[in-house]
């Protein structure tokens, strides 16, 4: 490990490993002109986000304030129709405050369609122009958060990508990095062993509880985080597939548990509870990989693991997605989606600890600049839904361990 990187300084104190304009949609009647004034700046460093709900939803709301502080984030661009319910105010006034430059464009009162893409587009020219001139500082590896999803999981998952991806998590917590692993309707029956890693007996209450209650609400919804493709893989059961998802946690003492949005206190290892509090009401947890790794961002994350067996070739807006294949025959279709081979375990050409070593310097690569395959073909997906969360008890992010 190098320990030495570099990263564009924030008013906050974080740093960020890209400097990315953001063009957010506050309504999904604006999306049309966001994707518009993107359109013009293919290749360069303009990402969408934003929100479709024309009702209020005060997750989305916090969302939405954390994605665009996001320390990869250099500067905003408001798209508002006029009429929805989203606080635009609030969101504008978080991103000055963070001293990020923010720009609020409201179709209805801006001269509609072709006028507001014509403003965002020379606003964001404008921006694009200072953040060139932007000098990076030095950056160590503690300051990193880096996450970590499995998607199009597999019989090969549990045993050669997790686990590698766990080996990268132990070495990256010790060095005093920022780790975040979820999610809790795939730790089903890995609860005990999750809380005797836990830094105290509160937290370890709180472990066993939050993975309750999503077994809880997927039993209400009346189906599992278990899909055909994890079958087709050779998965039988959601505790098969839970121990596989569990193995890429590592080893490390666990520090707490995180709602969606809630940045760390300090480096260690975190478990982000993605399963919504209360009665369900806005249906599955997560309808689809991309909405966990935008809820990683939002707790700070510079970049994800994606752990694939199946294979998935998404990436993300704001943050790089670096993907782990855990099916050699899947790399050998897909070797241009994805960034590192752990099948070589499975085949005898490299061990667990090699793949791990190899994932902890591409992370290090690509905080330092290098691209991951999902950002070299544009890959920038983005989704954000309604959720509802209660604040995390004290318990959760216990101040010894």
């Amino acid at each position: 490990m190098s320990g030495q990187l570099r990263g564009y300084p924030r008013q906050d104190g974080r740093k960020g490993i890209r400097n990315v304009v953001a063009v957010a949609y506050l309504v999904e009647c604006a999306h049309h002109v966001g994707r518009e004034i993107v359109a013009e700046f293919r290749g360069e460093a303009v990402h969408l986000i934003g929100f479709p709900g024309c009702f209020p939803n005060t997750y989305a709301q916090d969302m939405m304030e954390k994605l665009a502080t996001h320390p990869n984030v250099g500067a905003v661009l408001l798209l508002s129709l006029g009429c929805e319910s989203f606080n635009k105010y609030q969101l504008s006034e978080v991103v000055a405050a963070s001293g990020r430059p923010v720009h609020t464009l409201t179709i209805q009162n801006d001269g509609g369609t072709r006028r507001t893409i014509e403003q965002g587009r020379a606003w964001v020219e404008e921006q694009l122009v200072a953040l060139r001139r932007a000098e990076t500082v030095p950056m160590a590896l503690d300051e990193l958060v880096i996450g970590t999803v499995c998607g199009g999981s597999d019989g090969t998952s549990g045993i050669t990508g997790n686990p590698a991806v766990g080996r990268a998590f132990d070495m990256l917590v010790e060095a005093g990095a920022t780790c975040i692993f979820e999610e809790t309707g795939e730790l089903i029956g890995c609860e005990n062993i999750m809380a005797d890693r836990a830094a105290t007996p509160e937290l370890a209450a709180e472990l066993r509880a939050s993975v309750a209650k999503a077994a809880t609400y997927y039993a209400t919804l009346g189906y599992g985080s278990f899909a055909p493709g994890n079958a087709d893989g050779g998965l039988s059961t959601i505790e098969e597939k839970s121990m596989g998802a569990y193995a890429k946690s590592g080893s490390s003492q666990i520090s707490g548990i995180i709602k969606p949005g809630t940045l760390p206190p300090k480096g260690g290892l975190y478990l982000m509870d993605v399963v919504p509090d209360g009665e369900v009401r806005f249906g599955f947890p997560n309808i689809s990989d991309n909405a966990e790794i935008v809820e990683m961002m939002a707790s700070g994350c510079h970049m994800t693991l994606f752990v694939t067996g199946r294979g998935s070739v998404v990436g993300s807006a704001l943050s790089p997605v670096v993907k782990v294949c855990a099916n050699p025959d899947t790399y050998r279709k897909l070797e241009d989606d994805m960034d590192v081979d752990a099948g070589r375990i499975l085949e005898g050409r490299a061990s667990l600890d090699d793949v791990g070593a190899e994932i902890l310097g591409l992370i290090e690569a690509v905080a330092s600049g290098e691209e991951t395959k999902s950002e070299q073909l544009g890959h920038r997906e983005f989704i954000l839904t309604y959720k509802s969360f209660e604040p995390a008890g004290p318990a959760c992010l216990p101040s010894r361990g």
